[in-house]
C-alpha cells in the first residue's frame, strides 16, 4: 500500500485528483495548505505528492523547494512531486523547482493518471499541452532580375 498526498487549497480540484488516482491499495490524504506538506510528507512517507501550483501563502513553488531542501539536509526523504500549473508559461517554475513531472490545467483524467502511475513507477511526466505550435516557413523563391520573365522570352 502506498500513500498519495493532494495538496491544494482549491476543495475542486483535491476532488478531482481524488477521483481518479484513488485506489483500493493507495491511501489518499487531502492537505489543505502548503504550510502543512513537509510535516505530512514527514509523517507519512508518501509515494507521491501532488501539489496545485496556486494555493494561498504557499504555493507549489515554495513547497517543492522547501522538500528539496530538507531533502537534501537529510531531513525528509525523497518525494516525486507532481505539480499542477495554470497555464503553459508555469512549466518553468515547475522544471526550476524540482518537480518530477507536471499537467498544465485544465485537468482530465486520462493525463492525471498517466502522470501519477509515471512518478510511483519512479519516472517523470511533462505534460506536453498546450505547447506553441511550431511553424515552419517554406524557402523564398530566388528574387528574379528586373526585366526578365519566367517563359523565357
Amino acid at each position: 500500500m502506498h500513500t498519495i498526498l493532494v495538496a491544494s487549497d482549491a476543495a475542486s480540484v483535491r476532488a478531482e485528483v481524488i477521483a481518479v488516482i484513488g485506489e483500493p491499495d493507495a491511501e489518499v490524504v487531502e492537505i489543505h495548505t502548503g504550510f502543512d506538506v513537509a510535516a505530512a510528507v514527514d509523517e507519512r512517507q508518501p509515494g507521491l505528492l501532488v501539489v496545485d501550483l496556486q494555493m494561498g501563502n504557499m504555493g507549489g513553488m515554495a513547497v517543492c523547494l522547501e522538500l528539496r531542501l530538507e531533502e537534501s539536509y537529510g531531513n525528509l526523504p525523497h518525494v516525486p512531486i507532481l505539480m499542477l500549473l495554470d497555464r503553459r508559461a508555469d512549466v518553468f517554475l515547475a522544471r526550476r523547482s524540482g518537480a518530477e513531472g507536471w499537467l498544465v490545467k485544465p485537468l482530465d483524467p486520462l493525463r492525471i493518471r498517466r502522470a501519477a502511475k509515471a512518478l510511483l513507477d519512479g519516472g517523470t511526466y511533462h505534460d506536453e499541452s498546450f505547447q506553441p505550435v511550431p511553424l515552419r516557413v517554406a524557402a523564398a523563391e530566388e528574387p528574379m532580375a528586373v526585366g526578365t520573365t519566367t517563359d523565357g522570352a
